[in-house]
């Protein structure tokens, strides 16, 4: 870098990326129709029309790459299996609040083993485990709080 190279990945994905933006910006339409040939992607005829460059952009973009497949493969390499979970991580997203394990009704605790086994058989139980994070202040939670 020091010798007025750029950096590999700057000259590998970045400037591609760069020239297509500059190119869809400028309405290059001999440089577009290069990169989209040379990709082998199909843009409609409709969102290369468009009066908006950006919608031309998203179009070349969500063929060449596409956020959703980047987003699963990174989930799928990242978190951790579901068949990993230990017994008292089970227990706890059981549970809510105050509430223990032992107080649950008999047909509840019965789920802790379908819940850790996963299992897609037909005569599994289908549970589902929504859950809602939001970000909070570290000064908010009660560990943190003034007494």
């Amino acid at each position: 870098q020091s010798k007025g190279k750029k950096p590999l990945f700057v000259q590998l994905v970045l400037d591609n990326i760069w020239s297509l933006y500059e190119a869809v910006m400028k309405r290059d339409k001999e440089k577009i129709e290069k990169i989209v040939t040379s990709l082998g992607l199909k843009i409609g005829a409709r969102e290369s029309r468009h009066a908006d460059p950006k919608v031309h952009l998203n179009a070349i973009c969500s063929q060449w790459l596409p956020v959703s497949d980047a987003i699963l493969s990174m989930v799928c390499s990242k978190i951790p299996s579901p068949l990993d979970i230990t017994a008292e991580r089970v227990e706890k997203l059981m549970c809510v609040g105050a509430r223990t394990f032992d107080s649950l009704p008999p047909e509840t605790q019965e789920l802790k083993s379908a819940f850790m086994k996963c299992s897609s058989e037909g005569t599994a139980p289908v549970i589902v485990f929504v859950s809602k994070m939001f970000p909070v202040d570290s000064k908010a939670l009660p560990q943190n709080k003034p007494r």
